[in-house]
């Protein structure tokens, strides 16, 4: 089971006619759990069940945080509620994780956001900022009314730092031109977006080393099916090699849990990162979104990986 805290709606701003920003606090007062940036908190949304928002706020700040929400017309229902959550409303969070860390060995950092991406870009920035680090952030939205956080960037002491890209209006960023100069080995982009934008950075970055290209996704896009869902068998290590059968069409995940397993889930998509566990053994089909190449050599996320071998032995 996943930790909790409860907190107070103290300041709701409208950023866009779709985007709303809200400040946090704790309810009983104190200081929250520290973060740093690149991180995210879950948020239980009532029946829509647990969303994942990135924080964004400068993360030494501990009396508050502050988190951005889209309101997604075709989504689940997390961010329409999320949107009728007015000031002093309580809200049940968990506490902060971070899989979209800042590299502390680059030299150079590129920050790159699309819409409501920018979120955990600015806490990166006022990160960067406080240690006199070599950054840009480059901030793509549809129009000047479409950009989150307008009057904070405008006033941050690193606003000169920030380039925006709208698409109604000249001059733009040519993606491929700014990553090519931003491509010394010491340099490490992040992005956070769209899948379009995603996909569409990668196609400007064909020759960056994974190692130094970061990503943040808001969900998973459809995953390429390469190995057809066959039955397969999950062994525990620390279990005595306690065997489970998954399954065509169950998850990891599904099955420990049912049997009783403590294993901690939350957006069942593999996005967030809070099933990821260690194997040993064996050779996963991995479908998430939040575990780099090399990550994926020792770990695997539960909700949605399954088996290209017939046994996958995990360090449980």
């Amino acid at each position: 089971m996943n930790s909790t805290l409860t907190v107070r709606v103290a300041d709701v701003a409208i950023e866009t006619d779709e985007i709303r920003s809200f400040e946090l606090v704790p309810e009983a007062g104190g200081e929250l759990p520290v973060f740093e940036a690149g991180a995210h908190i879950d948020v239980y949304t009532g029946d829509a069940g647990v969303r994942q928002y990135s924080l964004c706020n400068a993360p030494w700040e501990r009396s508050r945080y502050v988190i951005g929400v889209k309101r997604e017309q075709q989504g689940r229902g997390g961010s329409a509620w999320m949107h009728a959550q007015g000031v002093g409303a309580r809200l049940t969070i968990g506490a902060p994780r971070n899989h979209f860390a800042l590299d502390d060995t680059a030299r150079r950092h590129v920050l790159l956001g699309a819409g409501i991406g920018v979120t955990p870009l600015i806490a990166m920035a006022e990160t960067l900022w406080r240690r006199d680090a070599d950054f840009t952030l480059c901030y793509f939205a549809r129009s000047s009314a479409q950009r989150a956080f307008a009057p904070r960037l405008a006033q941050a002491p690193w606003r000169s730092r920030v380039r925006y890209h709208l698409d109604d209006t000249a001059p733009a960023i040519d993606l491929v031109a700014e990553l090519a100069a931003a491509g010394a080995p010491a340099t490490h982009a992040y992005m956070c977006g769209p899948q379009g934008f995603m996909d569409a950075v990668r196609r400007a970055a064909p020759a960056w080393p994974e190692a130094n290209l970061h990503c943040e996704y808001f969900a998973p896009a459809a995953p390429a099916r390469v190995h057809a869902d066959q039955p397969f068998e999950v062994a525990l290590a620390r279990r005595g090699g306690e065997t489970f059968h998954i399954g065509a069409d169950e998850t990891i995940a599904q099955v420990l849990l049912d049997a009783g397993i403590d294993i901690t889930t939350s957006c069942e998509q593999g996005v967030c990162g809070t099933c990821v566990t260690g194997y040993l053994t064996g050779e996963p089909d991995h479908r998430d979104f939040c575990l780099s190449k090399k990550e994926r050599e020792d770990k695997v996320a539960l909700c949605c990986a399954r088996s290209k071998t017939a046994r996958l032995v995990l360090d449980l």
